[in-house]
Formats: structure tokens, C-alpha cells, sequence
């Protein structure tokens, strides 16, 4: 269950910024709250979480053609590692 939470990094320009802080942004599945993505990010990368912070990001009204439509929502964690750590995958990129 705990590798289902965490779906896919989110890398952008803002979230580059905050890995000075220490500040890691995953999108997660819907139905997780701040302690099963706390326990997914510390079982997954083998690092020690302080802080998770949850935004749900709105879904956007997109058109194509003569047909409204939506794009859908998600749920983002933005996680605050102790002093020291980083996540090797995000080093990389």
C-alpha cells in the first residue's frame, strides 16, 4: 500500500527552488492524509520527513473543439526533510 501513495515527483521550476530548503514535491494519490505519506516518503527514500504540507490542486476547465470539459485534480505533498538529508533521485535532475 505504501508505494501506492506516492505516484509521480512534480518538477518544476518553483519545486526546484525549494530542494535548497530541503523541500520535496510529490504528487499522491487522493485518499492518503499526511502521516501515510510521511511513512511512504520515509519507507521509499530511506529519509527522515519533519513536516508534509497537502495542497489539492483545483481541476482546470479546458475546451476542445464545441466540448467543455475539465482537466482533472490531484492531491500535492510537499515534504520538509531533517537538516543534512536530500532525495538522490532529485540530485540528478
Amino acid at each position: 500500500m505504501r508505494s501506492d501513495i506516492i505516484i509521480a515527483p512534480v518538477v518544476t521550476e518553483k519545486s526546484n527552488e525549494q530542494r535548497g530548503a530541503r523541500k520535496y514535491a510529490f504528487r499522491v494519490d487522493a485518499r492518503a492524509n499526511k502521516l501515510q505519506i510521511t511513512e511512504a516518503v520515509r519507507t521509499t527514500f530511506g529519509v527522515h520527513p519533519v513536516k508534509c504540507n497537502i495542497i489539492t490542486v483545483p481541476r482546470k476547465p479546458k475546451r476542445l473543439r464545441f466540448r467543455a470539459g475539465h482537466r482533472s485534480g490531484w492531491k500535492k505533498a510537499i515534504v520538509t526533510l531533517a537538516p543534512g538529508e536530500s532525495i538522490q533521485i532529485f540530485e540528478g535532475a
